[in-house]
């Protein structure tokens, strides 16, 4: 148990059976994980979920009974998924988003965090800043990927700070507030927004951790900034086309580039089913990418690739994370990350295993054990020092 605060953050081990679907199951087990939730809520709401219409249903109603009971924690974190599977032009979307940024910051109201807006393209970054606790070690710099909200790595944060890490979470482009408040897009130009923050703190020597889609991005603007000195990159693929077989990949970038009316309407066609998570994956594309064609929103996947990520222009420490079991990225992955390192001032790469209950994408499942994995990591460097 990890106690800041007026909150204590358990971190639970096992990946729950709450749903038969991964689609659902995932999502149920991300804030149960993360230790924002309870395992009752979750086992019972599981049982009446069937579409993604009884999804927010019942998120709904675990968020309305946690808020009257004052489980405001619990409450901001079952208002932010019942708005997860919401098509991103729902007129209901904003309003749970709005609702959960609110209640938690009720729920963790005294706490010693500082929300920050920070100047970028005439625009505005959101991000979160937490003092470090006991003796300072360094700063870490926070950030998630293709869905992630920053509030959502609060327990993670003060996971560090609790062990004498000033850490700033940041929002970039197409994440969070970034996007839904102040307007900014998607870009894999991540050493914009990373410039943008280590500029405004002042800072001079980080640790970037970015998470999921968000590893890519870290290792992208780590090849471009030296004021980030470690890396770690948690639960990403190194080229996401290549994520999926190589004959239908070369089929697919073929006929997108030879008959793109034709691909955007099948692609359109394919994806509007709501139920399925193909819907949702290009719904949420149009939403970060501010995009209204299928075709122009799937166009970021084929830019997230291996020559974009530099990975033979990054000469930090680099720390790669990976499951064994993770449903988003093929384990190959891994190896392929590993190997495209050849600059690195030093590589270290941990695989998770089900024995481990940390398989899953981004240790959902142990994420505690990530946590650990990665302080014992950086523990070497000031042992070093």
């Amino acid at each position: 148990m990890e106690k800041w605060g007026k909150q204590a953050f358990i971190f639970p081990v096992g990946y729950e059976a709450f749903h038969k679907k991964q689609l659902y199951n995932f999502q149920l087990n991300r804030p149960y994980s993360f230790g924002y939730a309870r395992r009752e809520d979750l086992w019972d709401v599981g049982k009446r979920i069937h579409s993604f219409s009884d999804w927010t249903a019942e998120m709904l109603k675990l968020a309305t009974t946690a808020e009257k009971e004052g489980r405001l924690m619990n409450a901001a974190f079952y208002y932010r998924a019942a708005e997860f599977y919401l098509k991103w032009k729902d007129a209901l979307k904003s309003g749970l988003y709005e609702t959960f940024i609110s209640l938690f910051d009720q729920a963790f109201e005294g706490d010693d965090y500082q929300r920050h807006l920070i100047p970028y393209e005439n625009a505005l970054l959101s991000a979160l800043r937490i003092n470090p606790k006991g003796d300072r070690k360094g700063t870490l710099v926070i950030h998630g990927g293709f869905d992630s909200l920053i509030e959502e790595f609060y327990s993670m944060m003060w996971y560090f700070a609790s062990r004498g890490y000033e850490v700033i979470g940041f929002e970039g482009p197409g994440q969070g507030a970034s996007l839904r408040k102040h307007g900014l897009p998607i870009t894999i130009a991540w050493e914009k927004p990373v410039r943008a923050i280590l500029d405004h703190f002042g800072l001079e020597d980080v640790t970037l951790i970015g998470l999921s889609m968000g590893g890519w991005f870290c290792l992208r603007a780590a090849s471009f900034e030296e004021r980030v000195k470690r890396v770690i990159a948690n639960g990403h693929a190194i080229d996401y086309m290549k994520s999926m077989p190589g004959f239908l990949r070369k089929i697919h970038l073929w006929s997108m580039t030879r008959w793109p009316g034709m691909m955007n309407r099948m692609a359109e066609w394919k994806f509007s089913n709501r139920e399925g998570v193909q819907g949702w994956m290009v719904d949420q594309l149009k939403f970060i990418t501010q995009k209204t064609k299928a075709l122009e929103a799937l166009d970021l996947y084929l830019q997230l690739n291996t020559e974009n990520i530099r990975a033979d222009q990054v000469k930090q420490d680099v720390l790669i994370l990976s499951g064994s079991h993770d449903h988003f990225i093929p384990r190959k992955m891994h190896g392929m990350q590993l190997k495209a390192l050849v600059n690195a001032r030093s590589v270290t790469g941990k695989m998770f295993y089900p024995d481990e209950q940390a398989e899953n994408h981004c240790q959902i499942g142990n994420f505690e054990l990530g946590l650990r994995t990665m302080a014992d990591w950086l523990n070497g460097f000031q042992r070093k020092e």
